[in-house]
């Protein structure tokens, strides 16, 4: 059996440093951005692996 990791969200990495960056990389970009209709299945996944090489760098 694998256990499922998750890795922390924009809060917990950079919350205390750049609140509003958290909560905007959480609201815009994964709550609407994410969930808009307007956007193709190929750009949802182009905003995911923009913030994903955000994330690591």
């Amino acid at each position: 059996m694998t256990e499922k990791t998750t890795r922390p969200g924009p809060r917990e990495l950079f919350g205390d440093v750049a609140p509003a960056l958290a909560g905007y990389s959480e609201d815009v970009l994964f709550g609407q951005a994410w969930k808009s209709p307007e956007l193709s299945p190929r750009d949802r996944s182009l905003v995911t692996v923009a913030q994903e090489v955000f994330r690591s760098a």
